[in-house]
């Protein structure tokens, strides 16, 4: 994908430039920025699971130039729009008191996992088709599974440490199932609705994190 000319880059402020100019165009940069990440999220949800560069600034009204003047490449889009998604999943995410029943806290924890898998479907779909040639992709999903194994080690502390010495392997075992690779299967691979694959992953967590004489 080829890219327009970079367009001349603002001069720093002269010693007697007022300051309100100076944030005027912080505040318009960082709006084209937002705009060009809101635009490439949701060309992805719309099934445009590889949009290009031209797509990009027409959904976000600008010309090529000014995309690529804000970022230097795709890399870089990735990554803020890696971010975004996190911000997205965090405004979504409720805590899960660790001190409730554990049968009650796999449903609250499968029930909640299953609502931000589906909040990054689209986009964990169009990561999986560019991940193997994009580094930045690796890293955001990275990122995701080391929140939802912070979230495990907290939320199933009493059962994890009952484990013990199995405890990193269930704790590997809860993350698998209730991350995207098996998301993905038990919706795109098996055909299942959200409510029969969130009773899957619930079915899976629960006999993980079981008691060894209740399995």
């Amino acid at each position: 994908m080829g890219r327009a000319e970079a367009p001349d880059r603002a001069e720093a402020p002269g010693r007697g430039e007022p300051a309100g100019r100076v944030d005027g165009r912080t505040a318009r940069a960082e709006r084209t920025r937002a705009a060009i990440v809101e635009a490439h999220l949701a060309l992805i949800s719309e099934g445009d699971l590889r949009p290009t560069g031209e797509r990009i600034a027409e959904r976000a009204g600008i010309s090529l130039r000014t995309l690529w003047t804000n970022f230097k490449d795709m890399e870089t889009l990735f990554e803020a729009s890696g971010a975004e998604l996190l911000r997205q999943q965090d405004a979504a995410w409720r805590p899960i008191s660790p001190t409730l029943p554990l049968a009650k806290r796999v449903d609250a924890y499968c029930r909640q996992r299953a609502k931000l898998l589906q909040l990054i479907a689209p986009s964990a779909r169009a990561a999986q088709m560019r991940e193997p040639f994009s580094a930045q992709l690796r890293r955001n999903r990275l990122k995701h599974i080391a929140r939802v194994r912070d979230e495990v080690e907290k939320l199933f502390a009493t059962e994890l440490d009952r484990a013990d010495p199995g405890r990193e392997q269930v704790v590997n075992a809860v993350v698998a199932a209730s991350t995207w690779p098996t998301w993905s299967t038990l919706r795109d691979g098996l055909g299942l609705g959200v409510d029969a694959a969130r009773a899957v992953m619930a079915r899976t967590v629960g006999a993980l994190l079981a008691e060894p004489a209740d399995r």
